[in-house]
This record gives C-alpha cells, sequence and structure tokens, in this order.
C-alpha cells in the first residue's frame, strides 16, 4: 500500500505539476516538497488540507489512497484564478487547438 509520501508525489505528477509548483502555491519551499515526497518529513494537518485542496480531492482521499486522478479540478481551479482576459486567451487557444485537431482529421 501506498504511503502518504507516494501518493502526494503520484499524484502531483498525475496532475503535470512541478515541486517548484506546488511548493509556490502551498507557500513552501521546493526542498520541503522533496523532503515530504521521499518520506523524509511529516505532513502537518494543514499542509495536508492544502495539498488536497490542490489536488482537488478531500484530505480523507489523500490519506486513504482514494480517487487520486482529477486533472479536471487542478484546472478549472487554475482557470478561475486568473483574470478575464488571461482565461479568454486559454479559451481562444484552446479553440484553435480543437481547430487544428479536426484539420488534421480531416486532412488524413
Amino acid at each position: 500500500m501506498n504511503t502518504l509520501s507516494e501518493r502526494i508525489k503520484e499524484c502531483r505528477i498525475k496532475l503535470h505539476l512541478s515541486q517548484e509548483y506546488v511548493a509556490n502555491h502551498l507557500e513552501m519551499n521546493r526542498a520541503t516538497i522533496t523532503q515530504i515526497e521521499l518520506g523524509k518529513r511529516k505532513v502537518t494537518a494543514e499542509e495536508l488540507a492544502k495539498f488536497s485542496s490542490l489536488f482537488g480531492m478531500s484530505a480523507d482521499a489523500l490519506l486513504n489512497g482514494e480517487n487520486v486522478e482529477k486533472p479536471v479540478t487542478i484546472f478549472a481551479r487554475s482557470f478561475s484564478e486568473l483574470d478575464e482576459r488571461d482565461q479568454n486567451e486559454i479559451m481562444s487557444l484552446m479553440q484553435f487547438k480543437k481547430m487544428m485537431k479536426e484539420q488534421k482529421r480531416i486532412n488524413e
């Protein structure tokens, strides 16, 4: 069975988040995230709450290894933190990518 530190690392990787991003979001330094992921440092209750919020899951789910993959949740949270101009830019990029994908499918 995975340890909490392994589940934290697994969630971070599945969500394509760097240790630096997680550290900045949780107001920690990257070395602390490394120590936590390696099991060399215990996670406080406050930190557990921050990790679970970042990963879009309950603290209980993170502790017990349930429901560890929710990339849409992290995207939605990050998207909502942007200003309207940045959100519009991302939406335009997504529409462009969808159009390019459709064009590629037609040309094949």
